[in-house]
């Protein structure tokens, strides 16, 4: 099936990378701050990605444990990380390099699964039309600037620049479409599937490129969907009960592009668990990285990458290939399953046991993944009475691992069990 690749790997990267690096304040400040192409060209004249490297990059998320990244090709500003022969508001135009291919070329080279970030917004061009995501949203006689602009005309670029990106890159994993927003609101119709004209977009997806994988983000079904910055509670399903493909996609800040002065970062240990979490629902996570002005992944970003890929080559095996236990976990954390093998990802640490329901007489060996060592388990009378000294039986079918005292110097410790 055209997502098993993606059922397996579980983990990927995202890079939002463009023009709003260079102003360092969210990928969104053209239309937070209501900035005129005028306002806006400085940083695309000043886009200098002179330490922007793709074989670092993808080296980084394979010694983090990811088995796919996505790379924004063209964000909502409209600037193009391709060599577009429609357009010269791109990489290539002003620094004479097409990014896009030196991404595909590296990630290719290490073996990872290709994705491509495309926005069906675009603020630069003359044909998109004002509405309430567009900068010039506030501006005096704002309605009049859609005199002229004709979105069909649009509609014809944005399919044609689709059309470039899975012609001229050879074989894509993955395209994430960003975004359909067709509710109105402060007197400005949004912008639906039929703007995209979707069915056509997503047909022509499935001819060129019929292994690739297509998010929901058309305002159509397509091969998953995409939770952003929550998680979900439970596996997903559809209206008639069956299970989806599903990817949450998270930051690491609060903030997709480059933002300087945003150091609310999530912690590793948040960042494993909301992993681990989202194995266990079935679902992937996508993490996202800014990278900086000139390229660079940011220090504070890198050092948490660090922390997540040594508890990941540890770890490995209960993220990677793992999906959902159709067992109830304890309280203590959650479960993700390969095969025979059942790993309880414990996100707090209990005093000497934890007790999982009905796994009594299932379990052939309990051991800790980081080093591998035996547990030890049993199954207490459940009649026994507490005391002082002795606790209370646990319910029927219950086992008990026994813990030692001192936690695991690790994020996320993880207790494989192997089924009998």
């Amino acid at each position: 099936m055209r997502q098993d690749w993606f059922d397996e790997a579980r983990f990927g990267l995202f890079a939002h990378f463009g023009v709003y690096s260079v102003a360092a304040r969210h990928e969104w400040v053209q239309s937070y701050e209501r900035l005129t192409d005028d306002d806006y060209r400085q940083y695309a004249e000043h886009f200098a990605p002179d330490r922007f490297d793709a074989r670092a990059l993808a080296r980084r998320a394979k010694s983090t444990g990811m088995g796919y990244v996505v790379l924004t090709a063209k964000h909502h500003d409209g600037f193009c990380l391709f060599d577009s022969a429609l357009t010269d508001f791109t990489s290539q135009a002003v620094c004479g390099r097409d990014l896009v291919r030196e991404y595909v070329d590296a990630l290719r080279e290490e073996g990872i699964k290709v994705g491509l970030y495309y926005s069906l917004i675009d603020w630069h061009h003359p044909d998109f039309t004002v509405d309430w995501n567009h900068p010039r949203r506030d501006d005096v006689e704002a309605a009049s600037l859609n005199d002229g602009r004709d979105m069909a005309r649009y509609r014809d670029y944005l399919h044609a620049q689709v059309r470039e990106l899975l012609t001229g890159y050879g074989e894509l994993d993955y395209l994430f479409f960003d975004f359909t927003y067709p509710e109105e609101r402060d007197g400005w119709a949004g912008k639906g599937p039929e703007d995209w004209d979707a069915e056509a977009l997503l047909a022509m997806c499935r001819d060129l490129q019929p292994g690739m994988l297509v998010n929901d983000r058309l305002g159509i079904p397509a091969d998953f969907v995409t939770p952003e910055q929550y998680q979900p509670t439970s596996p997903l399903v559809d209206e008639a009960g069956e299970r989806q493909v599903w990817e949450a996609c998270q930051t690491l800040n609060g903030s997709w592009g480059y933002h300087r002065d945003n150091t609310d970062q999530k912690s590793a240990t948040l960042l494993v668990q909301m992993l681990a979490d989202s194995v266990s629902m079935d679902g992937n996570m996508l993490l996202n990285i800014g990278p900086d002005g000139r390229g660079a992944i940011a220090p504070r970003d890198a050092a948490t990458l660090d922390e997540i890929g040594e508890w990941m080559s540890l770890h490995r095996d209960a993220v990677v290939g793992a999906g959902h236990a159709d067992l109830v976990p304890p309280r203590e954390g959650v479960y993700t399953r390969r095969g025979s093998r059942l790993f309880l990802h414990l996100f707090s640490w209990p005093l000497g046991f934890v007790h999982l329901p009905d796994l009594a007489g299932k379990v052939s060996f309990a051991r800790l993944l980081n080093d591998g060592s035996w547990l030890r388990t049993s199954v207490a009378d459940p009649e026994q009475r507490a005391s002082h000294m002795t606790p209370a039986g646990e319910a029927e079918g219950t086992l008990t691992v026994h813990l030692p005292v001192r936690r695991p110097d690790v994020l996320v410790p993880v207790i494989e069990l192997t089924l009998e």
